[in-house]
C-alpha cells in the first residue's frame, strides 16, 4: 500500500511525487524545502513563459504556452497517491478522480467534500463578472500565508508517511 491507495501487483512502484502547477505558483521555495525534508521528489510544470529552475529534488518540465498545456501534462502524468499543488479547481477535480491529494497555494486541501462548492462558487463569480460585477481578485500571499502553506504540506506529508509505514 502506498499513499493510502492499493497498487495492483502488476503496477510498478513509483515514489509519491509532489506535482506543482508551476505557472504563477508563489510557494515554490516552500515546496522544495519541505519536500527535501521528507525526501519526496517534486515535479514543477510550467509554460515556457515562466522561468523555473531545477534544483536538488526538483525536476522541471516546461510545456508550450497554449491554454491548459501545463494542466494537461499534469493530468496525464499524476498517479494515485501523488500530491498536486494548484489553484485550478478544474485540475484539482481531475486529480481527485485520479486519487491524488490536492493542496492550494494557501494550504487548503481540496477534497470530494469541498470541490463541488468551490466549482459552483467559481461559476457564480464568472456569471457576475459577465454581468459587469468585478471583484478585487485574491489578496497577494503574505509571509504568514506561506508559513501556513508549508505547515499544511508538512502535516499532509507526515500523515501520508504514517499511512505508508
Amino acid at each position: 500500500m502506498r499513499g493510502g491507495w492499493k497498487l495492483e501487483s502488476n503496477q510498478p512502484f513509483h515514489p509519491r511525487t509532489i506535482v506543482v502547477d508551476g505557472d504563477a505558483c508563489p510557494v515554490k521555495a516552500e515546496i522544495a524545502e519541505t519536500a527535501r525534508a521528507f525526501q519526496t521528489p517534486v515535479l514543477m510544470v510550467s509554460s515556457f513563459d515562466h522561468k523555473i529552475y531545477a534544483e536538488e529534488g526538483v525536476s522541471v518540465v516546461q510545456v508550450d504556452r497554449s491554454d491548459q498545456s501545463a494542466d494537461l501534462y499534469i493530468v496525464n502524468h499524476v498517479r494515485p497517491g501523488d500530491i498536486v499543488i494548484t489553484q485550478d479547481y478544474g485540475l484539482a477535480t481531475i486529480a481527485l478522480a485520479k486519487q491524488c491529494r490536492i493542496l492550494s497555494f494557501r494550504g487548503m486541501e481540496f477534497d470530494k467534500d469541498n470541490i463541488e462548492f468551490l466549482l459552483a462558487r467559481r461559476h457564480a463569480q464568472a456569471k457576475a463578472r459577465r454581468s459587469g460585477k468585478y471583484g478585487k481578485g485574491p489578496k497577494p500571499l503574505t509571509t504568514e500565508d506561506k508559513k501556513n502553506f508549508q505547515s499544511q504540506l508538512t502535516k499532509l506529508l507526515t500523515n501520508l508517511q504514517e499511512i505508508d509505514s
